[in-house]
């Protein structure tokens, strides 16, 4: 019997870091989910030792299975279409990169979400362990050990929410769960809408893919009909492992460069009017308020600030529907 839903890890050279993004995606860390609805496909790209079964927990309870590329290109695009292409759930989330760890509620909570509507592109929101941002240069200081001692600190995996408390919102999700996105960091979409939307442009070959994801999401948002649901109170916290990316070895402006070469135009975030599904743990409730203090700002530059002011929080679109974290999943 095929699952419910595929989850898909692409991963390089990350013998630290995908062991417990994995973990974090097995029960008991995923609440709320039969581990029968999903499974879990790791995407080797290529990692000079390759990835084995050993990073799957003994106790992992849902089916975990593995591929590779090899020889395998620099971006990961391929790899992660691999993943796609494999799939067998009728519905597929896309990690796109294994030092990814997952918070507790996200596959059941995004699960709901695509059930709400008719085309959904159930988006999320990407934090970085640690009190800056990868690569940021006032943030040199943070490393492997660091992020070790703060793991370490909060117990996890004992409980994974408490990922909240030691992590900062990432550079494409900074403006919160209330402004536009460059990208989302786990992106879910029916099999159907992955075949229309296209997976991964792999002309997109920078190492570490450039802005590929920031391609994919906005063609994802655009497709015809396609409505976007945004996770509240979950999302994916990135570990430090020297990625092309957020270790600085390409600036933003040699990644816009090479997305204007391949869509003739400068990349700009997308916005949406998305519907909202999740409820708020409390060591998320931080990063709600400072979502809520940029909303502020925002509107506060416009004219009639203060009417809209008013309408906190009746504006944000909450299905009725609602992930209670540690409980189980509720309607009313």
């Amino acid at each position: 019997m095929s699952p419910e839903l595929s989850v898909v890890v692409v991963a390089y050279d990350m013998a630290r870091e995908l062991p417990r993004t994995i973990r974090s995606l097995c029960p008991p860390h995923q609440l709320g989910i039969d581990p029968s609805a999903y499974e879990v496909i790791v995407v080797d790209n290529g990692s000079p030792i390759p990835v084995d079964r050993s990073i799957v927990p003994d106790d992992a309870g849902v089916e975990v299975r593995i591929e590779r590329l090899d020889p395998a290109p620099p971006s990961p695009a391929a790899a992660a279409n691999r993943g796609i292409e494999v799939a067998r759930g009728d519905a597929v989330g896309l990690i796109v990169d294994g030092a990814r760890m997952a918070s507790p509620g996200l596959l059941a909570t995004a699960s709901l979400g695509l059930r709400l509507v008719e085309r959904p592109v159930v988006a999320t929101l990407g934090w970085h362990l640690g009190a800056g941002r990868h690569g940021d240069a006032d943030n040199a200081g943070h490393d492997a050990a660091a992020e070790d001692a703060l793991l370490e600190q909060i117990g996890w995996p004992s409980d994974g929410y408490r990922l909240f408390e030691i992590s900062t919102l990432g550079n494409t999700s900074a403006r919160g769960w209330f402004g536009p996105m460059g990208m989302s960091s786990a992106l879910f979409m029916p099999r159907s809408l992955w075949r229309e939307v296209g997976g991964l442009d792999a002309a997109f070959a920078l190492p570490g893919g450039g802005l590929v994801n920031h391609d994919l999401y906005r063609r994802a948002v655009s497709a015809e009909g396609a409505r976007v649901v945004m996770v509240l109170g979950e999302g994916t916290f990135h570990q430090t492992h020297g990625g092309a990316t957020t270790s600085g070895r390409f600036g933003w402006e040699e990644m816009q460069a090479d997305y204007e070469r391949l869509r003739g135009e400068r990349f700009s975030p997308v916005e949406v009017d998305p519907l909202y599904v999740g409820t708020m743990p409390a060591e998320a409730r931080p990063h709600l308020m400072a979502s809520l203090e940029w909303l502020r700002a925002r509107h506060g530059e416009q004219p009639g600030a203060q009417r809209r002011r008013l309408r906190y929080p009746s504006a944000l679109k909450v299905k009725k529907y609602f992930w209670t974290s540690r409980s189980g999943m509720k309607s009313g």
